[in-house]
């Protein structure tokens, strides 16, 4: 296959979009911007930006308030299942602990009459087994009747657990645990029957050079792994996303924190800017030269992928100079 080339689109750059470890979803062709930070552990509000993606390259921000919104929260993980979004835990409250429901998700319909609105499903079963409260974990979804929850930070340490949720029945399933270490962080991604994980930190180093790859139907994880040269760096709070290029399935994975910050939560660590894609069927991995303008390094951002699959969408993280962003950028393949 050929060199893979991108390119870039910034949408707006607007204040009150500024912030950290918040989540997003799409609705439609506009973005729903909820949570995060912009002061260290100071959850925003429980508020939802909207800002169009179509139309131009200076959009307006609005903001919606729709009732029974979930607290305000930092590190959260959705994801995105027949036009809802579902929200699975995250940090807050005054002692910025996570945030316990019971195995209940929080879920937006966004609808096509502009409105957005919250209710929760509590597992049927409330004596049953769920996940444990956490932030900076990961989550995705098969696109039909089943929800992942992968890792985090608890109360103390971190996770390496694998959670199923069937939305139809509202069971959770724990399945088998990924590849060690135990970490916050990390990034996956559901392709074809199989979930895919990489990177997160351990609590003392980021992790990389390896794909950790979960069989859906066997219940195993298996690895791929590779050299210093041979695909993207360690690093942490970045994102992957399964992307068709020319026609292909890929893992598109991006940016991140690659030194941690010697003040932890409070400081901004060393972050990138590069963009890389893993062809599953030749598994290997192809570095991404984007051309024109394109966004300055970051990690703790949100990311999704555009109804077309073919184009990603980027908002706000952490820069390295520790401030928070409030940009929004498109990337087309």
């Amino acid at each position: 296959m050929a060199s893979i080339q991108a390119s870039w689109r910034q949408v707006i750059d607007a204040s009150d979009i500024r912030r950290s470890s918040q989540t997003i979803s799409l609705a439609s062709q506009d973005l729903l911007i909820f949570g995060g930070e912009i002061e260290p552990r100071q959850p925003v509000d429980n508020k939802h930006y909207r800002v169009a993606l179509t139309g131009g390259d200076k959009e307006e921000v609005s903001i919606l308030e729709p009732p029974s919104a979930p607290s305000p929260r930092v590190g959260s993980a959705s994801t995105t299942v027949n036009g809802k979004t579902y929200l699975f835990s995250g940090r807050g409250g005054e002692a910025m602990a996570p945030i316990d429901e019971k195995g209940a998700l929080q879920v937006l319909d966004s609808g096509n009459d502009g409105k957005a609105e919250w209710s929760t499903l509590a597992p049927a079963n409330l004596e049953a087994p769920f996940p444990h409260a956490r932030s900076y974990h990961a989550m995705a979804s098969d696109n039909n009747d089943t929800l992942y929850v992968h890792a985090g930070c608890p109360e103390k340490g971190r996770l390496a657990d694998l959670w199923a949720f069937n939305i139809a029945e509202r069971q959770w399933i724990q399945l088998s645990d990924a590849p060690g270490p135990a970490r916050g962080g990390a990034s996956i991604a559901y392709l074809n029957g199989r979930l895919y994980r990489m990177n997160g930190f351990d609590g003392q180093s980021e992790q990389g050079f390896a794909l950790d790859i979960y069989d859906v139907q066997k219940n195993q994880w298996s690895s791929k792994t590779w050299d210093g040269v041979g695909g993207p760096s360690p690093r942490s709070v970045s994102t992957l996303l399964a992307v068709q290029i020319g026609g292909r399935d890929m893992l598109v994975t991006m940016f991140g924190e690659c030194d941690p910050s010697s003040l932890g939560h409070q400081g901004a660590g060393r972050m990138l800017d590069d963009v890389w894609a893993y062809d599953v069927v030749d598994e290997i991995w192809r570095r991404v030269d984007v051309v024109g303008k394109k966004p300055q390094a970051r990690g703790w951002f949100a990311a999704d992928l555009l109804p077309s699959k073919k184009e990603v969408v980027v908002h706000g993280g952490l820069a390295e100079d520790n401030t928070r962003l409030g940009d929004v950028w498109t990337l087309a393949f």
